[in-house]
């Protein structure tokens, strides 16, 4: 299955509690066993519990790519410490404090909020190891929660203008859909979590947005 409807902790907006990076499913330490084991088995990949500064909200505090990571400020040493065993890590400081939600990126590029200093861009692109741009997603700075992507494709915010999807295609190098998540919420990248094989994705989730998913993410 490449695609499968559940709630994580409670809740439909899976992405804010769940991030891929590379081959790497990072949950939440509160995730019960038989879940990590069951969402760990979906997306094919190793399963990594871990917690940011306490905080249950992985998928909105950390993202990265295969070569990097970057964490909220939020995160303790001993946070830090655990995720340089999967690469080199960048902690967003200045009181950015949702890391996962101010970028989205594949292993082409990094989308990056305007809330995030100049000079943030070029410490992201260098830990990372990918261009970055900085864009709003439908005028809005919390990109993480409004785009969801892999290297095939990107399901944004029904809302995006033409310069932010030139910015994105350009960056990401892969082509935009809209979409909804959750029966009509346009917050994607909250509600949903994908690698290039496999999506979840919250539940209320209608026929007709879970054929959107696949279609924008290449799922099929």
């Amino acid at each position: 299955m490449t695609i499968e409807v559940v709630d994580v902790l409670g809740h439909r907006m899976v992405g804010v509690h769940l991030t891929v990076v590379g081959d790497v499913l990072f949950v939440p330490l509160g995730m019960p066993e038989e879940d990590r084991e069951h969402v760990g088995a979906l997306f094919d990949c190793e399963v990594a519990a871990i917690s940011i500064g306490g905080s249950s909200l992985v998928g909105s505090l950390l993202t990265g790519t295969r070569r990097g990571l970057a964490v909220a400020d939020l995160a303790t040493e001993s946070d830090i410490d655990a995720l340089t065993a999967f690469g080199d890590v960048v902690v967003m400081e200045s009181g950015v404090n949702a890391a996962g939600n101010l970028l989205e990126c594949n292993e082409n590029g990094a989308i990056v909020s305007p809330a995030i200093p100049d000079e943030g861009l070029e410490l992201i692109q260098d830990v990372l190891g990918v261009k970055a741009s900085f864009v709003t997603v439908a005028g809005m700075e919390t990109i993480g929660s409004l785009v969801v992507a892999n290297n095939a494709g990107a399901l944004v915010h029904p809302d995006i203008t033409a310069e932010e999807v030139e910015v994105i295609e350009a960056t990401l190098e892969v082509p935009v859909m809209v979409g909804t998540v959750c029966f009509g919420i346009p917050e994607v990248g909250a509600g949903c979590e994908a690698s290039d094989q496999h999506a979840l994705v919250g539940t209320r989730t209608t026929g007709p947005e879970l054929n959107r998913i696949e279609d924008a993410l290449g799922l099929i």
